[in-house]
């Protein structure tokens, strides 16, 4: 399965899931990191500012990342949607990207 990526190297969610989708050979990940180049910068607000999946994300003040788009067309935030992730093997994330510091990206 064909799955693009937006994300940060700053971003601890965003490390683990790239680490987790690299590791399982049914993914081609096509990672999209947010702070390399403004073109993918823009190609990720494109999605944040006009699509309606960003909404909770903006209320409440975060990021959006990491942002999944599979290649069927969806949209999601979660990992768990389409990859199946043994919650023994992950280790607990501190989530600092929100404004706040204490949220999810």
């Amino acid at each position: 399965m064909k799955v693009i990526m937006y994300g940060a190297e700053i971003c601890p969610d965003c490390v683990e899931a790239k680490e987790l989708m690299k590791n399982n050979l049914d993914i081609e990940l096509d990672y999209r990191n947010i702070t390399e180049s403004t073109t993918i910068l823009k190609e990720f607000l494109s999605y944040r500012d006009h699509d309606k999946v960003f909404e909770p994300v903006i209320e409440g003040g975060r990021i959006g990342i990491p942002f999944f788009i599979l290649e069927d067309g969806t949209k999601t935030f979660d990992l768990t949607d389409f990859m199946e992730v043994d919650e023994t093997d992950r280790e607990p994330v501190v989530n600092a990207c929100s404004i706040d510091g204490k949220g999810n990206c």
